[in-house]
């Protein structure tokens, strides 16, 4: 009788009050698998970007969907080793504890991570349920085994391994010995991802659209083929006027020749979403060479790029600083010997920013002061930044680095990064730094392209690059990077923030920001060139980020200074 009334009372609730019922009832029946006991660990939700190690940057790069969502245990990490502990839990019913087995642990360990384990009261099924379940960056493929746990307090312990403990699951029905296909994790370096790789970030994703904010059949946009690439935008009273590389190409021809006939568009907004094309800054002759090396021959503006407007207020006009290629048809890069032009508003004050600007000059270009790494590419980004009274600084780039001055002009290799070089002033002559502090690797071991420099407060400076594609064979963090300095000389190894986990992907590629713009109370503007690549037409997307400045005071603190 009493459960009868039990039951018609929880339907009486059930059709009163459905929302807060079914609240109620659905919380009381997600009774954990699995509670830890004892301090010292800690649980984390699996998912790709999450960090499952303490004490160490390695990320989850991909993750089977049926592992996704367990709660696994964050075991310490030391140079690659799980040292030798144990941990306590008790199970709220019969369960299967999920572990995941490093394949070439072996290697490491000289025996097999299985032997090390006891797994106390459990029951080890030695047959993977999945295998290449996880890829987690820096460390071999990750096979899933089932350990079998009746009701009660556990114990595990092991010796010096290389595992994770997934979570917990209460059935095996839906496993089956698959192979999920997740690549080996070496295949990427391990890399800070903003709020997984560390308990506080400095940025939060705030928000922004879903969808491009310039993209094709849009106003502007109607010779424009291959959209957009890197360049700069900046916020003048209450305006932003973006400089972005527009990808013209020609209908004749294929997508290839996007990247050749290029120009510099000058585009204005009120909102960063609403876009006006205002006018073409400069335009690329999309000429290819006649010659594989670096010749007077050859047309030496065959390509223009990555536009870079910076305000002189001594001279008290703008300073645009752009890239001007030689692009060859055979070898790679296409884009070579790249060289830094520098041109000044002919209208002075904040206003000129929109021009119109005069020819300009050549301040750095390949020559006998090249250093091997900024290779066949030659001089491929220039921003420069004050750091006193009488000095500037300028990040600059390089790509297909030689191993030799003997693989000059047709042997180059692979990797992307960026020199300092030093002037008394915006004008110059620029002078590269020498080889014991270029290329700059502690941001990253080999890609940084494309950075800009702000700064946050008055012993803080912050660029913000492209942190490279995951795909095309690259394994990178595919997403937008940054990296602060105390000093302006000496920088922090590469932050990358995950504006997916805010903002509905569209893009598949992520490219270059285009500026961190202070809106106020520590909010900042990113926009950025992405690809879909669905499309050939490359669109702009716009995110909102909150900075925490007591995060980066924090990290500073640990920052040296020259």
């Amino acid at each position: 009788m009493k459960s009868i009334f039990k039951r018609s009372f929880r339907t009486l609730l059930l059709l009163l009050f459905p929302c807060v019922f079914c609240i109620n009832y659905a919380g009381a029946a997600q009774i954990p698998l699995y509670k830890l006991i004892g301090k010292g660990y800690s649980t984390i939700k699996l998912s790709e970007f999450v960090n499952v190690f303490s004490g160490a940057k390695n990320s989850i790069a991909k993750i089977s969907k049926d592992i996704s969502g367990l709660n696994a245990v964050k075991l310490p990490l030391t140079d690659g080793i799980v040292k030798a502990g144990s941990i306590k839990f008790k199970t709220n019913g019969p369960c299967y504890m999920l572990m995941g087995i490093f394949r070439d642990s072996a290697a490491v360990l000289k025996s097999s991570a299985l032997e090390t384990i006891n797994f106390g009261n459990g029951e080890l099924n030695k047959t993977p349920l999945i295998k290449n379940a996880m890829s987690i960056t820096g460390l071999p493929a990750v096979d899933v085994y089932a350990v079998r746990y009746k009701k009660g307090l556990q114990n595990l312990t092991w010796n010096d391994n290389l595992f994770i403990v997934l979570g917990a699951v209460s059935s095996l029905t839906n496993f089956n010995g698959q192979d999920a296909g997740c690549p080996d994790g070496r295949l990427w370096e391990p890399f800070f991802i903003e709020g997984f790789s560390t308990e506080k970030a400095i940025f939060e994703v705030t928000g922004g659209p879903g969808k491009p904010v310039l993209d094709e059949g849009m106003a502007g946009t109607e010779d424009i083929r291959g959209g957009f690439e890197g360049g700069v935008c900046v916020k003048i009273n209450g305006v932003y006027h973006m400089f972005p590389t527009e990808r013209a190409g020609e209908n004749a021809k294929d997508y290839t020749y996007d990247r050749v006939k290029t120009r510099i568009g000058h585009w204005t907004s009120k909102d960063a979403i609403n876009w006006k094309r205002i006018s073409t800054i400069y335009q690329a002759s999309g000429t290819y060479a006649l010659t594989h090396d670096d010749n007077p021959l050859n047309d030496r503006r065959g390509a223009i790029w990555s536009y870079m407007p910076v305000f002189n207020e001594k001279a008290n006009k703008w300073y645009g600083y752009y890239l001007a290629y030689t692009v060859d048809k055979e070898i790679a890069p296409n884009h070579s010997f790249g060289r830094i032009w520098r041109t000044e508003s002919e209208t002075p004050g904040m206003e000129g920013i929109s021009g119109p600007y005069k020819a300009g000059e050549i301040i750095m270009e390949p020559g006998l002061d090249t250093q091997l790494w900024e290779g066949r590419q030659g001089v491929d980004s220039f921003f420069p930044y004050q750091t006193g009274n009488n000095e500037w600084l300028a990040f600059y780039g390089g790509a297909y680095p030689y191993q030799s001055f003997k693989d000059y002009p047709d042997k180059p290799g692979k990797g992307w990064f960026v020199g300092l070089a030093r002037s008394a002033s915006m004008e110059g002559p620029w002078t590269r730094m020498d080889t014991t502090v270029n290329p700059i690797k502690t941001i990253h071991s080999w890609f940084i392209e494309n950075p800009i420099v702000y700064k946050l407060s008055a012993d803080c400076y912050i660029t913000i690059f492209d942190g490279g594609p995951e795909g095309w064979g690259h394994h990178l963090p595919n997403m937008i990077g940054y990296s602060l300095s105390r000093d302006g000389y000496n920088w922090s190894a590469a932050s990358y923030i995950p504006i997916e986990t805010k903002v509905k992907k569209w893009w598949d590629i992520m490219r270059t920001p285009m500026c961190l713009i202070d809106e106020g109370n520590d909010v900042f503007t990113v926009v950025y060139a992405a690809i879909d690549l669905k499309k050939r037409f490359h669109p702009m997307g716009k995110v909102q980020l909150k900075l925490n400045r007591t995060v980066l005071n924090s990290q500073l603190q640990s920052l040296s200074k020259k």
